[in-house]
C-alpha cells in the first residue's frame, strides 16, 4: 500500500560555502564543531520535523576528495539543495556538485548562503550567481524555469523557514510515495568497524521497512539484524520508507553505496588473488601504502584522491586498504614489502607501534585529509628528486626481422619517442609486459653502425643476450635514476 513518504534531502556545495552550518542550523546540534577543521568529513543522515512534516537530511560532504561520495549523495536523493556563498558564487565544487545533481535527475533548490556578511552589496552578488546558475543550465523559476532561488544566512538563520517550507512543497508537488509492507530496499551511505559494536552500516531506507532480526545482504557483506538505531541513537525496532537508520549484525564492513538486496558473488579466494596480484604488481621504484581510515567513505575518498595523483607520478602502489585501527598485521606486511602504512582518524595498536619501531616502518596518521594528501605528494616528489624511480630514454616499435647468423636475429625498428643509444640498458615489451631485458649488441642506420637513433628514424638493433622478439612488440631504453 502507497503512502506518502518524507523527501530525502542533499545538501551540497563547494567547501566552506556553509552546507554544515545550515545542517547544523536545521537540526539544532553542534556538528561543525566536531569535525577537524570545520570540514564534514562522513556521509550523515538526519531527520528533523518542520510544520509537523518528516525532512531527512543526507549529510554530504563537501570537500574535493569526496566527490564519489557526494555523487552517491545526489543519487540517492528526492532534493538536492545547492549552496552557493554570495561572496565566492560558483566554484570548482560547485560545478562537480551541479554535475551530479543533473546526472541523478532530482529536483533542485538553489540557496545563497552568508547574506549577513558585511561589506558585501548582496543585490550585484545575486544577480552575478543567477547567471552564473543559468550559465550551468540551472533554471531559475524567475527566469521561466523550475528552479527556486533562496537567500539566507546559515549563522543567523533567517531563510532557513523558508527552504524548509519550499522543501515540503516540492515534495509535495512530486507526491513521494512509498510502501512500508514491502521488504527493505535502501543504500549504505556510511560503514565503519567498531572496537564495541562490530561491523556498523547506516543505511538509508528509500521503500520497505526494515526490522530486527531481519537477514540482509549489502554488496555480498550478509548479515542478520540484530540492532537497529535512529539517528539520535535510540534503539527501535524497524526502519520505514526515507528512514536512516544504523544497522548492527553485519558480518563484515559493506561498501558506501551498497544496494541492500544486492547479492553479487565475492569469494574469499578472489579477495587473496587480487592482494596477490598487487604485491606483484610491486617494485623497488614505488611508494608503497597501506591505508587505514575509521570509515568506508573516507578510505574510498583517500584511495580516489591518491588515484587520481598517481595518474600523473605513477609512482604509488597500494598494497593494502581497509578500515579500523592500525594492527601489528599492518606493521608486518608493511616490513615485509617495504611500503608505509597511513592512518585517517585511526589509533594505532601499543603493539603495532613498538614492532614498526623494531621493523622500521614509518607509520603516519591523519585527522584531515588534505594534510595527509599533501604529506604524500611531499613524500613522491622528495622521491623523485632523490633518484629511486627509472628514466625511459626512448622507444621504438619492432617493424621488421631479419635473420643473423646462429639462432640471431635483427630486429627493425622505427623510433617513436626520445633516444635509443649504446650502453643503455633495453628491455622489450609485448602489451605492456616483460619479453626480456638486453643490451645493443649492434645499432644500425641503413647500413652504418650507429651509436644513437633519434625519434622518427628507422633502424636496426642486434640484441645481447638474444631476446625472443616479435613483430609488433615495443623496444624501451631505460635507467633507474
Amino acid at each position: 500500500m502507497n503512502e506518502t513518504r518524507p523527501p530525502i534531502v542533499t545538501i551540497l556545495g563547494h567547501v566552506d560555502h556553509g552546507k554544515t552550518t545550515l545542517l547544523d542550523f536545521i537540526r539544532k546540534s553542534s556538528v561543525a564543531a566536531k569535525e577537524h577543521g570545520g570540514i564534514t568529513q562522513h556521509i550523515g543522515a538526519y531527520q528533523i520535523t518542520h510544520n509537523s512534516k518528516l525532512i531527512t537530511f543526507i549529510d554530504t560532504p563537501g570537500h574535493a576528495a569526496f566527490e564519489k561520495m557526494r555523487s552517491r549523495g545526489a543519487n540517492v536523493a528526492d532534493i538536492a539543495v545547492l549552496v552557493v556563498a554570495v561572496d565566492d558564487g560558483i566554484m570548482p565544487q560547485t560545478t562537480e556538485a551541479i554535475k551530479h545533481i543533473q546526472g541523478a535527475n532530482v529536483s533542485v533548490i538553489a540557496v545563497v548562503n552568508k547574506m549577513d556578511l558585511p561589506g558585501i552589496d548582496t543585490k550585484v552578488s545575486l544577480l552575478k550567481i543567477k547567471k552564473q546558475l543559468s550559465d550551468h543550465k540551472i533554471n531559475l523559476e524567475e527566469y521561466g524555469g523550475d528552479v527556486p532561488l533562496i537567500p539566507l544566512s546559515a549563522k543567523t538563520g533567517e531563510g532557513v523557514d523558508k527552504l524548509l517550507e519550499m522543501i515540503l512543497l516540492v515534495s509535495e508537488m512530486h507526491e513521494l510515495k512509498g510502501d512500508s509492507s514491502l521488504s527493505a530496499a535502501g543504500v549504505v551511505i556510511e560503514a565503519n568497524l567498531d572496537k564495541f559494536k562490530g561491523s556498523v552500516a547506516t543505511i538509508l531506507i528509500r521503500n520497505g521497512t526494515l526490522k530486527k532480526g531481519d537477514q540482509v545482504m549489502l554488496g555480498g557483506v550478509k548479515g542478520k539484524v540484530r540492532g537497529l538505531f535512529d539517528f539520535n541513537g535510540k534503539a527501535v525496532d524497524s526502519a520505514g520508507p526515507s528512514t536512516p537508520v544504523e544497522v548492527l549484525g553485519l558480518e563484515g564492513v559493506p561498501a558506501v553505496g551498497a544496494v541492500l538486496g544486492e547479492l553479487p558473488e565475492v569469494k574469499e579466494a578472489e579477495v587473496i588473488q587480487s592482494l596477490v596480484d598487487r604485491l606483484k604488481a610491486g617494485d623497488t621504484k614505488t611508494l608503497k601504502v597501506i591505508i587505514k581510515a575509521d570509515k568506508q567513505g573516507s578510505l574510498e575518498a583517500i584511495e580516489a584522491s591518491l588515484l587520481k595523483f598517481n595518474e600523473e607520478k605513477k609512482v604509488i602502489n597500494f598494497i593494502f586498504s581497509g578500515t579500523g585501527d592500525i594492527g601489528e598485521e599492518n606493521i608486518k606486511l608493511a616490513s615485509t614489502v617495504g611500503a608505509i602504512v597511513i592512518g585517517f582518524n585511526v589509533k594505532v595498536a601499543t603493539n603495532a607501534t613498538k614492532l614498526a619501531e623494531n621493523e622500521h616502518v614509518l607509520i603516519r596518521t591523519y585527522n584531515i585529509i588534505y594534510e595527509l594528501l599533501e604529506d604524500v605528494e611531499e613524500v613522491v616528489n622528495t622521491l623523485l628528486e632523490v633518484g629511486q624511480l627509472e628514466e625511459v630514454f626512448g622507444k621504438a616499435n619492432i617493424i621488421a626481422e631479419f635473420p643473423h647468423g646462429k639462432g640471431e636475429k635483427i630486429a627493425g625498428c622505427r623510433m617513436i619517442e626520445g633516444i635509443i643509444a649504446k650502453g643503455q640498458k633495453i628491455r622489450v615489451m609485448r602489451e605492456g609486459v616483460l619479453v626480456g631485458e638486453t643490451k645493443l649488441k649492434s645499432l644500425k642506420k641503413v647500413k652504418e653502425e650507429v651509436n644513437k637513433v633519434e625519434k622518427g628514424n628507422d633502424c636496426g638493433m642486434l640484441f645481447d643476450p638474444i631476446v625472443d622478439f616479435a613483430i609488433g612488440d615495443v623496444v624501451e631504453s631505460f635507467r633507474v635514476i
